[in-house]
């Protein structure tokens, strides 16, 4: 037996290795750490589209698609054009029989000519009466049939996409199969209703009438789904039209109908078919602004296909609470967009998969949120961002004369790590570097046939320390609405998470504890900042968060107390006995007082609070001024931008210090 291996074709390739999301993770956190929550910033990514696929459309570029799509669909044409090619037939063929009754001077001529005088104005009625006419024309009753056919082939071809072409050659026995068709269709719809259907009838049923429906469906509800969405969008087309144009197609329909013997069973069907899609928009009229006029399955199709191009719309926006790529119909897709389109939602997919099965997205109850992993991940990220922002120029007041000596040496080493303080081991560092192959050959130039040693990075050891103290390390971070009104709220969040992963990283010994504070101040968790936002409510309650902080101090009394304050306004809260937020401004003198007493509470634990102002507001200024007065603590202003900058170097500063 022999075997040809090719490319793969049908869609991406099922043996390629696990999407590496960590692009991807990074993309989202470039948008949390600018102010997104979890939430917004996938959905951001995945309308954006693949990192670095250039060959693959993100969601927006779906959406224009679809929108180009609907906005073709609706200059397509007119939706009356069957009723005009009727009314267009119609004419000729009383023409026809009129030029044939004119030179006859017979009583009988002039009683056909008034006959036909009298004939209603309404296209159906007139349809209705000339269907018992004898015709003296040859011609006039050649054009009365194909009328008749036209109308037979659009009715039918309305309700079953297949049976225009079925029915082009006008057959009794096709007529009859087609009968018979709709009879054994109800007959499966009812057994399905009572629980009695099987796949094995629909297969019969294919196996008879498959030719009647080139979608060719595989079970029983994607034949109702084709028929109901086609059934739908007849109804629809019927909606659209005026009240005299709805009324003669209607009468059209129904004559045609009952005329075929169709019309009992095309009325089980479509009530069998409502029943079971009621959520399709049945009555909804939609516009068609083209000027050629469309015969009756043409314009179903198109308001079929609209119907598609709306919904896929909706779901491709995925603008609604609780949106998810699983809402997207990826027959839907196929069908407005090609086989392409669903490969590039399946891309799509895997990303938001591979992100919770990789362990860095979590839903609860609902909604989104970041694991641990992925918020440890943003820490590096914002530190990243923290450390290439300090270079030689703006390092300034922040000394480096002791770096290295942040603790006793312990006799060990261990290869160097970035931010690494501890003194490098030259000679295990030398050794390293010869064990890898890193002699150069001898020179005869100024070194006079010496041999080099040629060092790369993970040749250096640094002889371990271990430290001297640990500190307890308190971050409050305003959360109020103002933070957000000036655009400071995003830098906050960043600096935040920079400084507990900087802690996690270089000092795990310490105790550290991030609080926000608006109108109360509460505990916040690692796993939880990179998902925060700013609270849409009054106040600014630092004295809460000095209560918390204090408590997290007296906590670990043998830790160096570290307080830092990131605020961009004067308090204007305080929390009251009953355990309730009390807000006014501008600020009472209660909560000032109360915010001060805390301030001296903090200075006689030794807790040194380094103020950073993120506004220049007079009465925060003063504020500031008196805690630092009192504690004997910095303030800085740095800008938004640089606050992450100023955070970090000061409490490296701190810790250095000690």
């Amino acid at each position: 037996m022999a075997f040809r291996y090719g490319e793969y074709h049908d869609g991406p390739d099922p043996l390629a290795p696990p999407y590496d999301v960590r692009a991807a993770l990074d993309e989202m956190g470039d948008a949390i750490l600018s102010g997104s929550t979890p939430v917004h910033a996938l959905r951001d990514l995945l309308k954006r589209g693949l990192p670095g696929a250039q060959d693959r459309r993100g969601l927006d570029d779906m959406l224009r698609e679809v929108r180009r799509r609907r906005r073709d669909l609706r200059e397509r044409g007119r939706l009356d054009g069957t009723l005009e090619k009727a009314r267009a037939l119609l004419d000729k063929a009383i023409g026809q029989e009129r030029a044939e009754l004119f030179p006859d001077p017979s009583d009988d001529a002039r009683l056909r000519e008034a006959g036909l005088d009298a004939l209603p104005e309404d296209t159906a009625s007139a349809i209705q009466e000339l269907s018992t006419y004898e015709w003296r024309s040859s011609a006039a009753r050649q054009t009365f049939e194909e009328l008749r056919d036209l109308l037979r082939r659009e009715v039918l071809d309305s309700q079953f996409r297949g049976l225009r072409d079925a029915l082009a050659n006008p057959d009794p026995e096709a007529m009859e199969r087609v009968r018979q068709m709709m009879a054994d269709l109800n007959e499966m719809l009812d057994k399905d209703s009572r629980g009695q259907h099987t796949q094995a009838d629909f297969d019969d049923f294919m196996g008879k009438y498959g030719d009647l429906f080139p979608e060719k469906p595989r079970n029983l509800e994607e034949l109702v789904d084709i028929l109901a969405r086609r059934a739908a969008a007849t109804q629809r087309m019927l909606a659209s039209m005026t009240p005299r144009q709805r009324e003669e197609l209607a009468g059209l329909i129904n004559q045609t109908l009952d005329q075929a013997g169709l019309s009992d069973e095309m009325r089980r069907l479509g009530e069998a078919l409502y029943a079971r899609r009621p959520d399709l928009a049945w009555n909804a009229p939609e516009r068609l602004t083209g000027e050629e006029p469309l015969g009756m399955g043409d314009a179903v199709t198109a308001l079929e296909e609209l119907a598609d191009l709306t919904q896929l719309e909706t779901a491709l926006r995925q603008d609604y609470p609780g949106a998810r790529l699983d809402d997207i119909d990826e027959s839907a897709v196929r069908r407005a967009l090609g086989r392409s389109a669903v490969d590039d939602l399946e891309a799509l997919k895997r990303i938001e998969r591979e992100l919770e099965e990789q362990g860095y997205l979590l839903r609860r109850r609902g909604k989104l949120e970041l694991t641990p992993k992925a918020v440890r991940r943003l820490g590096e990220t914002a530190l990243r961002r923290v450390f290439s922002s300090l270079d030689a120029g703006r390092r300034g007041d922040h000394d480096q004369h002791d770096a290295g000596s942040a603790g006793e040496l312990t006799g060990s080493t261990r290869p160097w790590r970035f931010g690494d303080e501890q003194p490098i081991d030259v000679v295990r560092t030398l050794v390293n570097g010869v064990r890898s192959g890193g002699v150069a050959a001898p020179s005869t130039g100024r070194s006079g046939g010496r041999v080099g040693v040629r060092l790369s990075v993970d040749d250096f050891e640094v002889a371990e320390t271990e430290r001297r103290t640990a500190a307890a390390v308190c971050l409050l971070v305003d959360l109020s609405y103002s933070m957000a009104l000036r655009g400071t709220w995003a830098a906050a969040k960043q600096t935040a998470l920079a400084l507990q992963a900087l802690v996690a990283s270089k000092f795990p010994q310490d105790a550290v504890q991030i609080i926000g504070f608006s109108n109360y101040a509460r505990v916040l968790q690692p796993d939880e900042l990179a998902g925060l936002d700013w609270d849409m409510v009054q106040g600014t309650n630092l004295h809460h968060a000095l209560l918390i902080a204090g408590r997290h101090l007296d906590r670990h009394p043998d830790f160096e107390p570290v307080v830092l304050v990131v605020t961009d306004g004067e308090p204007t809260a305080h929390l009251m006995r009953n355990g309730r937020s009390a807000f006014e401004w501008p600020p009472s003198h209660e909560t000032l007082e109360l915010t001060l007493a805390e301030v001296d509470k903090m200075t006689r634990r030794r807790a040194t609070i380094n103020v950073f102002m993120l506004a220049a507001d007079d009465r925060l200024k003063e504020f500031v001024d008196e805690v630092a007065r009192r504690n004997g603590g910095r303030v800085f202003s740095p800008s938004a931008e640089r606050l992450g900058e100023y955070v970090v170097s000061d409490f490296l500063r701190l810790r250095r210090a000690r």
